[in-house]
């Protein structure tokens, strides 16, 4: 195995900065895209239940059309 090459503290610097960075910018986004998905979340309950209670009367209907023609 090689010896460790030494590495400029500028080149140091530089690479913690930018991890530093990145990190500090994704929990912005994070933090900014939370309350987004958050509300289409909510939507989309919204919508389950809207769906799924169609999809209970039109069960009922079907069940009883069947009962009326038999």
């Amino acid at each position: 195995m090689a010896p460790p090459v030494a590495v400029s503290p500028l080149i140091k610097t530089a690479r913690y900065s930018a991890l530093i960075a990145g990190i500090i910018y994704g929990k912005r986004r994070y933090d900014n895209l939370k309350p987004i998905a958050a509300e289409e979340k909510r939507i989309e309950e919204e919508e389950k239940k809207v769906r799924d209670e169609q999809e209970r009367i039109a069960k009922l209907l079907e069940a009883s059309q069947e009962s009326i023609l038999k």
